[in-house]
């Protein structure tokens, strides 16, 4: 027991601080995410489509581009102002003029300037620009940093823009509410300061080892505290019956930690969890099925196909609605552009027949019943709410979907959405320690909770609280070994024994 006290003792002395900031900036990460540019972001902001600029066909662009036409992925939108097709073949991005067939070469100055001032709506002079060959707080997530270097534009009510020199689109975009959020939450939580994160192998041995040594910490506390609990109340405290031996902040501590120190133990080890510190069983992926339902639902896209209903047709069968975007696919081996309009709606326009709000539910099932094994679907079902595997606290992920219930080994389950007849969400029995040791234990995300808000959020606060509070204790009683510490070196007494308790 003596040496678990003091195993406990110079582990809270060390990582009180840290732990204590984990909790309390866990309450932050349940609302405020780090900043970033989704691609939703960026379509948002980009001008309509306009079919009268559109002078090539799908086919042509990919011809210009020397790109296969069979199988790329190619989507038609805007970029300053101009068409342009993006192609991705085999992880590489050609981007080629809708207008005049010229494949987009580097970015000028007065363009990034045009693309930065239409994004935040202020002059590019008024703003102060740098060229980034390093990262900053902003920027030091992996898809940002292999970007560099980036171009900083920054303005004085604290907006800024960083654009991807060699593209010209906008890669992190921030404002100082953004910001100061990003500190409350993700920053303190991840330990995303920019000197450690800017290094990865360090920053994950740094999360790993500190989640680990606050497990033990947390176990080890709970191990002392359980040993030396009285129902009984068999100990006199300043001449009291009491359950622990201890009083003042050390007792406010052993108390604390037979409430929070299960609680405590878990959500540091699932915080290491995150970290995928252990080598997962099997291949990624869904073993081969996941790729057999995308290919039973959508199939290689071959562009000459398109050459029947070229896009400025497309787009004039959607009435003149504002389109952000055309995405070349193919449903069950037909043809069709996936139209997103502003507001993020999509529309289905076939090559041959009418434009319509999604795909017909009853031909996905049947595309899903083409899959054969290995990972044949045995069961098909609509969702209309989010289930125990896929589920989103924020409400962004596609409702209603359709699930595919998988017989291969994994028992995969594939979520396809109506309005794409794309997979949206997938889990199978590989992924049970993410899904129930990591997401069940550190964002206590069980359905019989998390479907009951605000219940949820007033059960994580009280928890997250809870965790502060005893890691507040833990710091007081840091601060009082630390000073007996130096005191008894300071006076040449190091050889004293302190009381263990």
């Amino acid at each position: 027991m003596r040496g678990l006290i003091i195993v406990h003792r110079w582990l809270g002395v060390f990582l009180c601080a840290l732990v204590f900031l984990w909790f309390l900036s866990g309450i932050g990460m349940m609302y405020w995410p780090f900043p970033e540019v989704t691609a939703a972001d960026q379509l948002a902001r980009a001008a309509p489509l306009d079919a009268s600029t559109i002078r090539l066909s799908p086919a042509e662009a990919a011809a210009r581009a020397d790109i296969d036409p069979i199988g790329a992925d190619v989507r038609l939108r805007t970029f300053d102002g101009r068409p342009v097709y993006r192609f991705v073949d085999r992880g590489r991005l050609v981007v080629v003029r809708a207008d005049t067939g010229d494949g987009r070469t580097a970015v000028s100055q007065p363009t990034l300037d045009r693309i930065a001032s239409t994004w935040t709506g202020q002059p590019a002079t008024a703003a102060d620009v740098q060229t980034m060959t390093d990262v900053d707080q902003w920027t030091v997530q992996a898809s940002a940093r292999r970007l560099l270097p980036l171009i900083r534009y920054s303005w004085p009510n604290g907006e800024v823009v960083y654009l991807d020199e060699d593209t010209g689109e906008v890669a992190q975009y921030t404002t100082t509410a953004s910001r100061l959020r990003a500190y409350l939450g993700p920053i303190p939580h991840w330990l995303y300061f920019t000197p450690l994160r800017k290094h990865p192998a360090l920053w994950t041995a740094v999360v790993v080892w500190s989640a680990a040594l606050a497990t033990v910490a947390a176990m080890v506390g709970l191990v002392v505290g359980v040993a030396r609990y009285s129902p009984a109340r068999r100990y006199r405290v300043d001449g009291r019956p009491s359950a622990v031996p201890y009083r003042g902040s050390k007792g406010w501590h052993a108390v604390l930690g037979l409430v929070f120190g299960t609680a405590a133990a878990t959500w540091a080890f699932s915080g290491m969890l995150s970290m995928e510190p252990f080598p997962r069983r099997g291949a990624g992926g869904d073993g081969g099925s996941g790729m057999s339902v995308a290919d039973a639902l959508m199939g290689a896209v071959d562009l000459a196909a398109f050459d029947a209903r070229p896009p400025q047709e497309a787009l004039t069968r959607l009435g003149g609605t504002p389109v952000k975007e055309l995405a070349l696919s193919s449903f069950r081996g037909q043809p069709m552009y996936l139209a997103t309009l502003a507001g993020g709606r999509t529309m289905v326009v076939p090559v041959s027949g009418d434009a319509r709000a999604t795909f017909d539910i009853d031909a996905i099932v049947a595309a899903l019943g083409a899959v054969g094994s290995p990972g044949r679907v045995i069961e098909t079902r609509l969702l209309t709410r989010y289930d125990r595997y896929y589920l989103d606290r924020r409400g962004q992920r596609p409702l209603p979907v359709v699930l595919a219930i998988m017989d291969d080994e994994n028992r995969t389950r594939v979520y396809v959405d109506p309005a794409s007849a794309s997979i949206v969400g997938r889990y199978s029995s590989r992924d049970w320690v993410t899904r129930w040791l990591y997401h069940g234990l550190h964002s206590l995300d069980l359905p019989w909770l998390y479907d009951h808000r605000p219940l949820w959020d007033v059960v994580v606060i009280a928890f997250m609280l809870g965790g502060a509070a005893l890691s507040v204790t833990s710091t007081v009683l840091a601060w009082q070994v630390v000073g007996r510490t130096v005191g008894r070196a300071a006076h040449g007494s190091g050889s004293e024994r302190p009381p263990v308790e």
